[in-house]
C-alpha cells in the first residue's frame, strides 16, 4: 500500500509518504523563506516524497516561537513562497504550507516582551507566565490566521495546515491544562476548540469552499500515566477530531506532546518496532471515528511498519521528520527495494540552528 495513491483534500497523491513539518532554521531573521528552504523541499520532490508540510510559518510576530523561523504574516512573503511552490510543482509532489502562532512559546525579546495564550498558565521549562488574551486579541489572531491561510492559496500551496500541536497557541486552546477560560473560547471540549472553527470559518470566507485546510492534531499533552488529570487525552482528542472533521477539515495530521510532558515531542532510542509509531493507537481511535484521512507521524523507522499501518487502519498516510533529515531519497529507496530500516536512530543531533542537518556518525 505504500505506493498505492491515495485522494486527499481532493488532490490525487501518487504515495502514502509525508514529510511532516520541520523547522529548517533557515529563514531570514523577518521570516523570508529562503533558497535554502527550497533547495529542501525541490529535493524531497525529487526522490518521490508525495506530500511535503513546510516549517512552521508564524501568522503574527507576536506568535514568533524560534530563530530563522518562516513568517507568514504579511502579504510581500507571496512571491518568495511563490518560487519555493514552483519548484516542487516540477515534480509529482504537492506541498502544504504550515502556520502556526507560538502561544506560551512564543520567543521573548525587547521586542516582544511577553507571550499570550488562552490563559495565564506558567510553561514550566522556561519559568514564565504568559499573558491572558483578551476577547479583542483572540479575534485578532483568528484573523491572522485567516490571512494566512489566505496567502498560503495566492502562493499556490496545494493546502495549508493548521498547527494545533506541540504546546503551540491551537494547542494551547484545545487543551484543559493551558485552557482556562470562561468565555466563548474556554470551558468545555467543544468551547475550547472554537476558535479553531472560528478560523476555519473565516478563512473560508476569503478562500472559498473548496481550497483545502487541514490540521496538525495533539491527540494528547503526553504527560505520564497518573498525571493526566485535567490534560488532554483520549477519548477528549477524538471528539476534538470529529469537531474538526464536522468544519470542514479535509485531513487530520495525529501527533501529540508538550514541552511541560518531558521527552515526548523528539523521543530517543527509538531502536525497535515495538517502540516505532506511538501515537498509532490515537491514531486509530480518531480514524475509526471521523471520515476524513487520517496521517501518522511520530517515531516510524521501518517499512514493516509503515506497512502494518497502513494494512492495519490505524492511518491512510506515513509522516515522518527526522528520517527525512538523514535520508531525503528514503522514498525513492524504498520503492527500489534498497531498503527496509530507515537510517535515523531518533538522536535528534539534526536540530541544528545553523540549518537541520543530520549530524549523526554512521562511520562511514
Amino acid at each position: 500500500m505504500l505506493f498505492e495513491p491515495i485522494s486527499i483534500c481532493g488532490m490525487e497523491i501518487p504515495n502514502r509518504f509525508v514529510r511532516s513539518a520541520t523547522h529548517e532554521w533557515m529563514a531570514e531573521p523577518d521570516g523570508t523563506p529562503t533558497v535554502r528552504i527550497g533547495d529542501i523541499y525541490e529535493e524531497l520532490a525529487r526522490n518521490g516524497t508525495a506530500v511535503i508540510i513546510t516549517g512552521y510559518a508564524y501568522v503574527n510576530p507576536m506568535g514568533k516561537s524560534d530563530h530563522l523561523q518562516q513568517g507568514i504574516y504579511d502579504d510581500r512573503f507571496v512571491e518568495d513562497y511563490k518560487r519555493i511552490v514552483s519548484r516542487v510543482h516540477k515534480y509529482n509532489s504537492k506541498i502544504v504550507l504550515q502556520v502556526v502562532h507560538g502561544g506560551r512559546q512564543t520567543m521573548l525579546s525587547p521586542e516582544i516582551p511577553y507571550a499570550l495564550a488562552p490563559s495565564a498558565v506558567t510553561e514550566k521549562t522556561k519559568g514564565m507566565t504568559p499573558e491572558e488574551m483578551s476577547e479583542k486579541e483572540v479575534m485578532g489572531t483568528i484573523e491572522d490566521f485567516a490571512n494566512a491561510v489566505r496567502r498560503g492559496k495566492e502562493a499556490g500551496f496545494d493546502a495549508v495546515q493548521l498547527h494545533c500541536a506541540h504546546g503551540f497557541l491551537l494547542s494551547n486552546f484545545i487543551s484543559p491544562y493551558t485552557n482556562r477560560r470562561k468565555d466563548r473560547w474556554g470551558g468545555n471540549t467543544e468551547k475550547r476548540t472554537q476558535v479553531i472553527v472560528d478560523i476555519l470559518d473565516r478563512a473560508r470566507e476569503m478562500v472559498g469552499e473548496d481550497y483545502p485546510i487541514m490540521v496538525k492534531l495533539n491527540a494528547t499533552d503526553g504527560f505520564p500515566e497518573g498525571s493526566k488529570k485535567d490534560t488532554l487525552d483520549a477519548p477528549e482528542s477524538i471528539e476534538i477530531a470529529k469537531i474538526l472533521a464536522g468544519n470542514r477539515v479535509c485531513a487530520i495530521e495525529v501527533s501529540g506532546g508538550i514541552a511541560e510532558a518531558g521527552n515526548e515531542l523528539f523521543r530517543t532510542n527509538v531502536d525497535s518496532q515495538e517502540k516505532e509509531a506511538y501515537y498509532k493507537h490515537y491514531s486509530k481511535m480518531i480514524k475509526e471515528a471521523v471520515d476524513v484521512p487520517v496521517i501518522l507521524v511520530g517515531g516510524i523507522r521501518s517499512k514493516a511498519v509503515m506497512e502494518m499501518l497502513l494494512e492495519g487502519g490505524y492511518t491512510d498516510m506515513i509522516s515522518l521528520s527526522r528520517p527525512f533529515i538523514a535520508e531525503p531519497d528514503l522514498v525513492a529507496k524504498i520503492r527500489k527495494g534498497e531498503t527496509e530500516v530507515l537510517k535515523c536512530v531518533s538522536c535528534n543531533l539534526c536540530s541544528d540552528s545553523s540549518g537541520i542537518k543530520c549530524n549523526y556518525d554512521f562511520g562511514t
